[in-house]
């Protein structure tokens, strides 16, 4: 299956996304990950675009793309892939729209995550993970706590609340999301790619994408 995943900050994408990977053996592509696989592999783009983030500025669009093409022409996307938080805005959706054609690659659904602000708003405020980088465990005070408070079960880290997880912090995000990437939901139900699914609950999210791609 070849997936674009939309939803706002804290609507389950990360979550949705692994579940389809051991289904069906997709692979999972987030901006964030090709990026730093491309810095890690000193390739040329990855070295311009560490530049860019050491200065603390936003990697541009031209380089984003140039890393994206060739991370799916990778053998492991050939099963498929899930694009997990990527595009982000209206020129990227255009600009892949424009690649996928040339690597001769249909995408088969845009699937839009529809969760309530006020569930999200609880689910991010409430989420923990492991302060330990190669660890980075996420926990839930509510649902999901460590089993010794403020010490991650794998390996015995203190577990914390991120900086962008407060309150304050979550509310400029939706905002951010609102106003840049929400557009992206119209862009693709004009490319009749997009299926909304109203629900909290991962496993009814797996089950609607099953019925659209059975249909």
């Amino acid at each position: 299956m070849k997936l674009i995943l939309l939803g706002a900050p804290g609507a389950g994408k990360g979550t949705v996304a692994k579940m389809l990977t051991e289904m069906d053996g997709s692979v999972q592509i987030s901006t964030g990950d090709i990026l730093r696989g491309a810095v890690q592999a000193g390739t040329e783009l990855g070295k311009q675009a560490q530049a860019y983030m050491d200065a603390g500025d936003l990697v541009p669009d031209e380089l984003i793309m140039g890393i994206m093409e060739k991370r799916l022409q990778e053998p492991d996307c050939e099963k498929g892939f899930l694009l997990d938080g990527f595009p982000r805005t209206i020129p990227q959706a255009e600009a892949l729209k424009v690649l996928l054609d040339k690597l001769g690659i249909k995408l088969d659904m845009a699937v839009n995550i529809d969760v309530p602000r006020d569930v999200i708003l609880d689910r991010l405020t409430t989420r923990r993970t492991c302060s330990n980088t190669d660890c980075q465990a996420i926990y839930n005070v509510k649902s999901n706590p460590p089993k010794v408070e403020g010490i991650c079960d794998k390996c015995g880290s203190p577990v914390i609340q991120r900086a962008d997880e407060t309150e304050e912090a979550i509310s400029h995000r939706l905002e951010t999301y609102n106003e840049k990437t929400a557009p992206l939901i119209g862009f693709y139900e004009n490319e009749g790619l997009c299926v909304t699914v109203n629900a909290t609950n991962s496993d009814d999210v797996i089950n609607a994408i099953k019925e659209r791609l059975a249909a």
